[in-house]
């Protein structure tokens, strides 16, 4: 987790079961625990976006299309303004 840029980490027991609840999901930024003991991984992706625009961060150059959709197209958030390659994949999901 140390070279970790932004991470979402979810720890399970030893041979837990995918239902089981996780020890523990938290959320890594710049290779820092900034949160932990967070209940789910949507919980954990609502609060991700939350830090990373109050702490007014710019994503990861390689991950910024991947951030782009999964912000503006499936959290509807600022949905109006879309990149090129952002745009062509909502059309493409619209269809």
């Amino acid at each position: 987790m140390a070279e970790t840029v932004f991470g979402i980490y979810l720890i399970r027991h030893e041979g837990a079961d995918p239902d089981d609840d996780p020890e523990d999901v938290g959320i890594t930024l710049e290779g820092v625990k900034v949160l932990s003991g967070l209940r789910n991984i949507p919980l954990a992706i609502v609060m991700f976006f939350g830090l990373v625009y109050a702490l007014n961060i710019d994503y990861p150059p390689d991950l910024k299309y991947t951030f782009e959709a999964l912000q503006k197209i499936i959290m509807a958030m600022e949905g109006n303004r879309l990149s090129k390659k952002v745009q062509t994949l909502k059309t493409l999901l619209a269809r």
